[in-house]
């Protein structure tokens, strides 16, 4: 596997790897958006862009495969097209995340981490998503699919392997492919960001009820004094 890219290629993410450096005071605070750059090119890491993070930034190609090991959104081998996350941690598992999950791998015929044929769905379990209020949560690319039945999942993932028109439950009107997520995360805006619900009613109730019985939050004087008095802000 070559650990260099062409050099056509190498020349138009350095023109992106700049732009991205120059938001950073120090170089090398640019790497993880760097990653996600080049997880955009190829769908995952590969060595040829651990290699070009290493050098835009001046770090040790070790110091970037630390960094691309140790944080699970970046992926080490191709993967499909969407990336459908189950979560199972604790509320969501309760509510039916493990049996998602469960049949998801059965409908798939898959386990985690694995890939379809032909390419289209990645499947693994993902731990929380801060979207508990919408408890089973399934993510596809890092858009939230709201209160997930085994059907409504098994469902999903066969619209994505049709080609079928997908949208996510909140966020954006339309759902971006892994590679076009990544390059998202880079730093590279597509202009969908204020498509869609930003915040459901389950997020929303909690608000609604402080509005109405006056709640707000504590002033930022009192919590500095109770700190100072030893208690915890």
């Amino acid at each position: 596997m070559s650990r260099n890219f062409s050099e056509e290629v190498r020349q138009r993410l350095a023109a992106e790897a700049a732009t991205i450096i120059d938001r950073y005071p120090r170089k090398r605070s640019a790497l993880l958006p760097l990653l996600h750059l080049v997880q955009a090119e190829e769908g995952y890491v590969s060595q040829a862009g651990i290699t070009f993070c290493a050098e835009q930034l001046d770090l040790t190609r070790t110091e970037v495969a630390a960094v691309v090991t140790f944080y699970t959104m970046y992926k080490r081998e191709p993967g499909g097209e969407y990336h459908v996350g189950v979560c199972t941690n604790t509320l969501c598992a309760v509510m039916g995340g493990d049996e998602i999950f469960a049949s998801l791998k059965e409908h798939l015929e898959l386990d985690n981490t694995e890939t379809t044929e032909d390419g289209k769905v990645s499947l693994e379990h993902v731990e929380c998503n801060a979207a508990c209020d919408f408890a089973p949560v399934v993510m596809v690319n890092w858009e939230f699919f709201d209160n997930q039945t085994p059907d409504s999942a098994r469902e999903l993932v066969d619209n994505l392997r049709s080609g079928a028109d997908v949208r996510p439950t909140r966020g954006p009107e339309q759902l971006c492919t892994w590679r076009q997520a990544s390059r998202l995360l880079a730093g590279f805006a597509d202009d969908h960001a204020t498509e869609g619900v930003q915040a459901g009613e389950p997020t929303l109730a909690g608000l609604r009820v402080a509005r109405e019985r006056g709640w707000s939050a504590p002033d930022a004087a009192d919590t500095e004094a109770t700190t100072d008095q030893g208690g915890t802000a």
